[in-house]
């Protein structure tokens, strides 16, 4: 049950891209964390779009926009290698969608925040990860 936010400036995405980041994030995250394509975890990836009004971003250089893709997941669920994944694959569908370059890069952080395990609750019951597990080898579409 994965969740994705992308904080970026009023206007700095292309129209394109600001329709379609949230859903290409999401996707992005089910792909990594190794979730089944299936309509309920589709369902279950949360993905949010906070736009900062004009002034409010900058940095002690200059006023170029800048990205913050924040992920939160279950403890457990993301290897290194997944989380490494997830970081480049998110990197450049920000870049993609603001229309900017892989030169740009370094405009985009991502902050993997991982929740310890029954601190995440949903549908008035707290989630424990081994449920994800056992829920998406059920719903897997490749067994």
């Amino acid at each position: 049950m994965p969740m994705i936010r992308l904080t970026a400036p009023a206007g700095a995405l292309t129209e394109e891209g600001r329709r379609s980041v949230q859903r290409d994030l999401a996707g992005v995250l089910l792909r990594w964390e190794g979730a089944p394509d299936t309509p309920f975890f589709r369902a279950q990836a949360w993905s949010y779009l906070a736009e900062l009004p004009e002034g409010a971003q900058t940095t002690a250089e200059d006023d170029a926009p800048r990205f913050l893709v924040e992920v939160t997941v279950p403890q457990g669920a993301l290897s290194e290698r997944r989380k490494a994944g997830l970081v480049q694959e998110a990197t450049r569908t920000v870049l993609a969608a603001a229309g900017l370059t892989p030169d740009d890069a370094l405009r985009v952080w991502v902050l993997v925040h991982e929740q310890p395990d029954g601190t995440w609750g949903a549908g008035g019951s707290v989630i424990r990860y081994a449920d994800l597990v056992a829920l998406a080898k059920g719903q897997s579409t490749d067994a």
